[in-house]
């Protein structure tokens, strides 16, 4: 299946006015190992995002749906120009049987050494570069988007996870670690309305926007008051887009995963939805 739409036309369909059509879709991607690097790290080791970050499911969704990807020095892909602004939600996998393929939020990792002798990696003497890489061991997630599928591209990302075909393989942050979803479905959702301590189950934001260097606040407070089943939280610091041209490096939130009862801090923190079986979700 070729998709042929260029970036432009895709644009212009955007902006046509249509019956909005709203539907959260979930689904569980897994792969066998996953490689989501960290741009700040280099010789003599490659870091891995623990876990798995907007930019990285937006490619997925990409190739999904058949969408062009990088192909020119600065110029966001076409991928990333039609889902940027999609709301998605990730929360580390449990399946069914209550079983987790992590720790409290982390996933195994290994340290996986390989030679480029191509010669044109290095200029290392000989030719020959040797790599060595933090890489994820199963990582499984599962994710959701909020979709509008009057929109033409958003209708066949909709269709092709349901129907678990893809144009173009996805991966796991390289090439040779592919991965597979299951459990795709439409999700039943109502907004969240406070009304006591609660708990979120994905990863969720801790913290309002920097804005003019002035210091963040935080969304939520632990409470205190309910210690019954609280044992961990777990912190990362995640991609959730890419900034402007000409270097479009990523722009990183603060995100916490945890099991501890919250309260949130006189306000609301926004984007919040409760699922049917999945609990309280953050979309982003």
């Amino acid at each position: 299946m070729t998709y042929t739409m260029n970036c432009r036309n895709l644009l212009i369909n955007y902006c046509k006015l249509g019956i909005m059509e709203k539907q959260l879709l979930s689904f569980d991607i897994k792969a066998d190992f996953g490689m989501l690097k960290k741009p700040d790290t280099n010789d003599p080791l490659y870091l891995t995002f623990n876990m798995l970050h907007k930019p990285a499911l937006l490619g997925i969704l990409g190739a999904i749906t058949g969408l062009q990807g990088f192909t020119e020095n600065g110029k966001l892909p076409c991928y990333y120009e039609a889902f940027k602004n999609l709301k998605v939600s990730i929360m580390p996998l449990a399946n069914e049987k209550n079983e987790i393929n992590h720790e409290n939020g982390n996933f195994s990792k290994t340290i996986i050494k390989y030679n480029n002798s191509t010669g044109l990696a290095s200029e290392e003497p000989g030719g020959n570069l040797i790599v060595a890489e933090q890489t994820l061991v199963a990582p499984a997630f599962r994710c959701f988007i909020m979709l509008d599928t009057s929109i033409p591209e958003q209708k066949k990302l909709h269709d092709n996870i349901l129907s678990y075909q893809a144009v173009y393989l996805p991966y796991f942050g390289k090439n040779e670690y592919s991965l597979w979803w299951e459990n795709a479905r439409t999700v039943q959702y109502d907004d969240f309305i406070l009304d006591g301590p609660f708990k979120i189950n994905s990863l969720f934001i801790k913290q309002e926007p920097v804005k003019d260097s002035k210091v963040e606040e935080s969304f939520f407070s632990l409470d205190m008051d309910v210690p019954e089943g609280n044992t961990f939280s777990y912190f990362e610091n995640l991609p959730v887009a890419y900034s402007g041209a000409p270097l479009f490096q990523y722009e990183y939130r603060n995100f916490v995963y945890t099991d501890w009862s919250l309260s949130l801090k006189g306000k609301n923190a926004g984007n919040f939805v409760r699922t049917d079986k999945n609990g309280i979700i953050q979309l982003f």
